[in-house]
């Protein structure tokens, strides 16, 4: 009885987080996301799994499972997409700021 509330709860919770998950994996747009909330939240998802495993509580490593692969997609996105911006705005400083030849 235990284990059928775990999995309604592990699937509900990880059934939330599908439409977020699927709207920045099928549009690539990350703008709206902060690094530092996802790394951490991919981190903890990463530590409930852990738990799970040395519990050996189903409902747990199911759900943190999905859930990782899906947070670690999208923060691979995002932090992909901070070091473009910044590398761009690194490139434009240095156009802006290069010696005038004369």
């Amino acid at each position: 009885m235990t284990d059928i509330f775990g999995f309604v709860g592990a699937f509900l919770t990880t059934l939330s987080f599908v439409p977020q998950a699927w709207l920045v994996l099928r549009t690539g747009k990350t703008e709206g996301i902060s690094l530092a909330m996802y790394a951490l939240f991919t981190i903890g998802v990463a530590a409930w799994l852990v738990y799970g495993v040395l519990e050996t509580a189903l409902p747990v490593i199911i759900a943190n499972a999905i859930t990782l692969v899906l947070a670690a997609l999208i923060l691979s996105m995002k932090a992909r997409a901070v070091i473009q911006a910044r590398s761009s705005v690194q490139g434009a400083a240095e156009e802006t700021s290069a010696p005038i030849a004369s």
